[in-house]
């Protein structure tokens, strides 16, 4: 399997310096959180793009995808949620990244659960067209209304197009109360890649350092590896909602030794 981190987790950093953190720190790739506060977000120009691209090739690391915020379950007209869906891909296109992530976002107050999944599926059947055209993968991630492996299926198979699929986030499955095994058998015809992260509690969700909290991380890898699964693992430590959390570069090359013992454990 690849290592990356989130660009979520050094917020607001130049990309020269992202790059250069993951190439000291043995990391194969970077997930860019695709954000006007970032500085790589669909707002830039084609100049701009072709330096992005170029600053990854020159480094010797690869733009894993774009962690966007697209809510394809939300209430509303679908064409606002196609726009932004296409300006993602678009860019992603243009820099050399494989995926972009989506939320289902679905209304649980004002939205019955089918009339959700029916919305958000009907959106990603248009959108699976225009990432083909693209040569992206869009992934749902396991998140907010549909943080389940099950939830997340209710949508994607529907779909049925290999230009949508899944992103695990294995801190929401477990608040969600599934079992890495049981996420695996729901998402694994999907699975993109999947982030791992840990955390204290389901009370305190704060990041830490990998393998100092209570997810299930070790369990995810030794899934992964006895099924032969051989994608991305992807760090995405949480400092942009956590100021009062330790810096993330300090903590990458622990980080990135912790992700290969369990890996070599899971062998």
């Amino acid at each position: 399997m690849k290592l990356a981190f989130s660009t979520l987790g050094v917020p607001g950093l130049p990309l020269p310096d992202v790059l250069r953190l993951a190439a000291e720190h043995g990391y194969h790739g970077v997930e860019l959180r695709a954000h006007p506060e970032e500085p790589v977000h669909p707002g830039l120009g084609r100049d701009e793009r072709a330096q992005v691209a170029a600053e990854f090739k020159a480094a010797g690391v690869e733009p894993l995808g774009l962690a966007g915020y697209v809510r394809v379950a939300a209430p509303g007209d679908d064409e606002p949620v196609l726009a932004d869906i296409r300006a993602l891909l678009d860019l992603a296109r243009d820099l050399g990244a494989p995926f972009v992530r989506v939320f289902p976002g679905a209304d649980l107050v004002g939205q019955p659960p089918e009339e959700a999944d029916a919305v958000a599926a009907r959106r990603l059947g248009v959108a699976a067209e225009l990432a083909a055209d693209a040569g992206v993968r869009i992934l749902l991630e396991t998140h907010d209304s549909h943080r389940t492996g099950a939830d997340a299926i209710r949508i994607l198979g529907p779909v049925g197009h290999r230009h949508v699929g899944a992103l695990w986030d294995v801190m929401h499955t477990w608040l969600g109360g599934e079992q890495p095994s049981e996420t695996y058998a729901a998402l694994s015809p999907h699975l993109g890649y999947v982030q791992v992260k840990d955390i204290a509690s389901a009370d305190d969700t704060a990041p830490l350092p990998l393998g100092a909290g209570v997810l299930p991380v070790a369990e995810v890898v030794e899934v992964l590896s006895r099924h032969g699964w051989d994608g991305w693992l992807c760090w995405e430590y949480e400092k942009r909602w956590y100021e009062s959390a330790a810096p993330l570069p300090e903590l990458l090359g622990a980080g990135r030794d912790h992700l290969a013992r369990l890996l070599n454990d899971s062998a």
